[in-house]
């Protein structure tokens, strides 16, 4: 185990999150740039639209939703309405630029839970600049895998033998785990960065014992072995280093020139909003902070 990264906790207007990529010492984890886990929240009947996510921008990253519990409707400029719930997967290609909105419409008008992961997934330097694009797959389409109390969902990537369908730009993997108590899993060894995520319950590894919330980081070439000592459930990620990135608010690049011009057109209005959520957006944060390499 090379690190330990303990979540801070963001404040999102309606609902916290808590932020466990990027981190100071360690800024990403193969192709992952950014990782947050939403709730559990549980909403009352009439949630403020302060806590929708309005449409922003994003260039040089693929994001990923997925959810535990609750729903989120996604609206984008490539024409995309796609409600995602549990065990579905919300893949956005933003290549040279998309915009996007996130709204909690189910939760205003019902109420109702909220719990699950939203990742970037910064995109090798060939295809930072390829078209914008929108894939939703349901969980009937993932690969499972079942075995002596552990459960998997391959969310993405490959791993164990198993390939997901959706559409990725480098080598990697990204699993939903649930382990009954006393089960086992491995992370996969053949990809030089690694780490996984407690979400919920209790695991040993290497003798230490931890609780949810932190991302464990693993060094390469390891065997990797996790027992649960209660009902767990973790997220694995890693996959191949793609090298240094620059991240400044939703932009993600090779480049800080890039970003510039990406922050530029934003604020010069030159960037499509969604065609079904184009009444309203997020300005530009100001003052606007240099780009920070993130490798």
């Amino acid at each position: 185990m090379e690190l330990v990264i303990e979540p801070r906790r963001r404040d999102l207007g309606g609902f916290e999150v808590e932020r466990v990529l990027p981190w100071v010492k360690r800024r990403m984890v193969g192709p992952f740039v950014f990782f947050d886990r939403m709730g559990p929240v549980d909403f009352a009947p009439g949630l403020r639209r302060e806590a929708d996510v309005r449409p922003h921008p994003h260039i040089g990253l693929a994001t990923v939703t997925y959810l535990f519990a609750g729903e989120i409707m996604h609206r984008d400029s490539v024409g995309s309405a796609q409600p995602i719930r549990p065990g579905e997967v919300n893949w956005m290609i933003a290549g040279r630029g998309i915009t996007h909105s996130e709204r909690f419409e189910r939760a205003r008008a019902e109420g109702g839970p909220l719990h699950g992961i939203q990742a970037w997934v910064a995109l090798p330097e060939t295809d930072e600049e390829t078209d914008p694009a929108f894939h939703h797959h349901g969980a009937g389409e993932l690969p499972v895998l079942e075995d002596d109390g552990a459960w998997a969902r391959l969310i993405a990537g490959r791993a164990f033998g198993l390939q997901a369908p959706v559409r990725t730009h480098s080598p990697l993997f990204y699993l939903h785990v649930v382990l009954q108590p006393g089960a086992r899993i491995a992370l996969p060894d053949d990809y030089p960065e690694r780490a996984l995520h407690v979400v919920e319950g209790e695991v040993e590894v290497d003798g230490r014992v931890f609780t949810g919330g932190p991302m464990l980081v693993f060094a390469a070439g390891k065997p990797v072995l996790v027992t649960a000592r209660t009902t767990t459930t973790l997220m694995l990620l890693g996959g191949e280093p793609l090298g240094p990135r620059y991240i400044d608010w939703n932009f993600v690049s090779s480049r800080p020139e890039r970003i510039a011009q990406a922050k530029a057109d934003w604020r010069a209005g030159r960037m499509k909003l969604p065609d079904l959520d184009d009444q309203e957006f997020i300005p530009l944060p100001e003052p606007a902070t240099p780009p920070n390499p993130m490798s």
